[in-house]
């Protein structure tokens, strides 16, 4: 399913050649969390743990990051010490480790006296393989006490994980000065090895995270950035709300996120969409704690189905079965935009990511930068990318994967707008964007992309005419195209470096020397191309990408909808979210074979022995339609 991109494994230092337990990890794999067999980089990451040697992996979302550190604390003695940034990723993962019968605790601020006084008496006795804990608490006030405390328990620690590691990097996107400190942890813990997990890392990122962390001759491990079961999708900005409720309709009662720019825009959308009768919530840092506290447990324990937010919300969201994430603006960079979006589809199965995006939003984020003193070259670039993705007329996903360093292997991913056919190629690409640059010489490069587009479609507007505009040579030059297709055609040469947008209170357009290039001499973009949205069809949807079409296949969808029930159930009588019970991946799987007896669903994907045992003749009945 994921390839790995790159694999550098350095020479062993006085380590066996086969890590002490490893031929256990397949019965733990199977028993615990009902699973028979790897996926990429997940044995490799698990022997270099158990080889007691540092490591540095990074491995897509929803390609098994954390069972690369969970099984391996199975196998291993003593206690693996899993730094984790957020409290509600940590309770997330050890309600599920719970959940399969591991002894696994998280010793965090949320934790009351006597709770704290318990994970305590655990560890000094032994009774705790896996202790999840944020980088405050190990490098904040009190730290030092705490880890002692850690160190003299009866399960000394055997490794340290640190999810998340790219917040430890400046040039990472969710950077966190307190994670720089956790090089303190060699001076508490000499000799135990230290591995970092992230989901996103550049190889800058990748570097840094490196000589942060002080890792020692590191095993790297980076699986493929591809995320095949996500399709992406770029819609220029035209009526925001009309264009969301179009994907919202393709995933009715399913999970999703959309994320907007500013908390203004998340209250109102959310407003909107509660109005429309949908289970929305909105999420941002202007609401209070409970609120957000109770917003994001609505979306977790299945109350709300849709999470208008700011970044802010996301990281912490372990919820598997995010079936789509609409961006309604721009995010800032590449890497959080396959960061963000990437939260969508986290069990593996099909799931949507849309960009709804327009020129004006890149704007937006200069102007903020620039005015908050943080914009830099690295800043500006990012911009760049984000921008150049926006607006580019290719295959999504290889775009994606060039950006971290990685060659795409397929012509045609069958799982973006481009490679489904819902873009069509502008014939003579080149013409048109003369047209568009000369009009842009012509009305003295002193207007906006607004009045550009009324002046080309031929539009007589007060403002256009008052000026003159509707006498030059360049009016209506584009009166056969639709303003939605017009502007769109402005951001992708913007996009593309042929126009730039001032940075003025009133931005306006203005030709950059490659524009003027092209302007001058047609032949200066020869690979030059333009898209416009194909009109779609009104007696069929989008088409079908290949990951939608497999993930049903055979699927008794009925059945499926009763186990969902089933779940929820289940979930609300133990007050922990759905998705802890069985992922969706196993619902489809039970939908599918249909087992017969508890032997037949202890091999099923996802379910193991734990689970089979407390709940297989539950979900017989289910199956059984009793």
């Amino acid at each position: 399913m994921f390839q790995p991109a790159s694999m550098s494994v350095p020479p062993p230092v006085s380590s066996p050649s086969v890590p002490p337990g490893a031929t256990r990890l397949e019965e733990v794999l199977e028993r615990t969390w009902g699973y028979t067999s790897f996926r990429p980089l997940q044995r490799e990451a698990m022997d270099a743990i158990l080889a007691r040697r540092d490591s540095l992996v990074v491995m897509p979302t929803g390609a098994g990051k954390s069972i690369c550190f969970q099984a391996p604390a199975l196998v291993a003695d003593g206690l693996a010490l899993v730094v984790s940034p957020l409290i509600s990723l940590m309770k997330d993962q050890v309600d599920t480790l719970v959940g399969n019968g591991v002894a696994a605790a998280c010793y965090n601020s949320a934790l009351s006296s006597e709770q704290k006084a318990q994970v305590m008496d655990d560890l000094r006795e032994g009774r705790i393989k896996l202790l999840y804990v944020s980088p405050e608490r190990l490098v904040g006030e009190g730290a030092e006490g705490f880890l002692r405390r850690v160190a003299a328990g009866a399960a000394r620690v055997g490794f340290i994980a640190v999810d998340e590691a790219h917040c430890i990097s400046q040039w990472g996107h969710d950077f966190r000065p307190e994670y720089r400190q956790l090089s303190r942890l060699r001076e508490f813990f000499p000799g135990v090895s230290l591995h970092a997990f992230t989901a996103t890392a550049t190889a800058r990122v990748r570097r840094d995270i490196t000589e942060q962390l002080a890792l020692q001759s590191p095993v790297e491990l980076v699986g493929s950035f591809d995320r095949p079961n996500l399709t992406y999708r770029v819609l220029p900005r035209a009526s925001l709300k009309t264009q969301i409720l179009d994907v919202l309709k393709r995933h009715g009662g399913e999970a999703g996120i959309v994320y907007c720019s500013s908390r203004k825009d998340v209250d109102q959308l959310a407003a909107w969409m509660q109005g429309q009768g949908l289970r929305a919530v909105p999420y941002h840092a202007g609401l209070s704690d409970e609120e957000r506290h109770r917003h994001q447990d609505a979306f977790l324990d299945e109350h709300a189905d849709v999470v208008v937010a700011t970044v802010a919300f996301g990281m912490g969201i372990d919820r598997s079965d995010v079936r789509y994430v609409i961006h309604a603006g721009a995010p800032q960079s590449l890497e959080h935009y396959q960061q963000e979006s990437g939260r969508a589809g986290r069990d593996g199965l099909e799931a949507e990511c849309v960009l709804i995006v327009s020129g004006a939003d890149f704007l937006k984020w200069r102007q903020m930068l620039e005015r908050s003193g943080e914009m830099n070259d690295q800043k500006r670039q990012l911009l760049r990318d984000i921008e150049r993705y926006a607006a580019g007329v290719g295959c999504r996903h290889t775009h994606l994967l060039a950006h971290f360093g990685e060659r795409y292997g397929k012509d045609d991913c069958g799982a973006c707008d481009f490679c489904l056919g819902e873009l069509e190629s502008v014939g003579e690409p080149i013409t048109v964007a003369r047209k568009i640059l000369s009009c842009v010489a012509r009305v003295g490069q002193r207007f906006g992309a607004a009045h550009l587009t009324n002046v080309l479609r031929g539009s007589a507007t007060e403002q256009v005419t008052a000026r003159g505009h509707d006498t030059l040579t360049t009016f209506g030059l584009l009166s056969d195209q639709s303003q939605d297709d017009v502007r769109g055609y402005i951001d992708q040469l913007l996009g593309r470096g042929y126009l730039r947008q001032t940075d003025d209170q009133y931005p306006v357009l203005a030709l950059t020397d490659d524009g003027v290039a092209l302007l001058k001499d047609a032949g200066a973009a020869p690979d030059l191309t333009l898209a416009r949205q194909r009109k779609p069809d009104p007696s069929r949807g989008p088409r079908r990408s290949k990951a939608e079409t497999e993930g049903w296949e055979g699927v008794d969808r009925d059945l499926f909808e009763r186990l969902r029930a089933f779940r929820l159930t289940v979930a609300r009588g133990r007050g922990v979210p759905p998705y802890v019970i069985f992922h969706d991946t196993t619902l489809r799987e039970l939908a599918r074979t249909k087992p017969t007896s508890i032997e037949e669903l202890r091999h099923v994907y996802g379910v193991g022995a734990k689970k089979a045992d407390d709940l297989g003749a539950a979900v017989l009945d289910v199956l059984r339609g009793a």
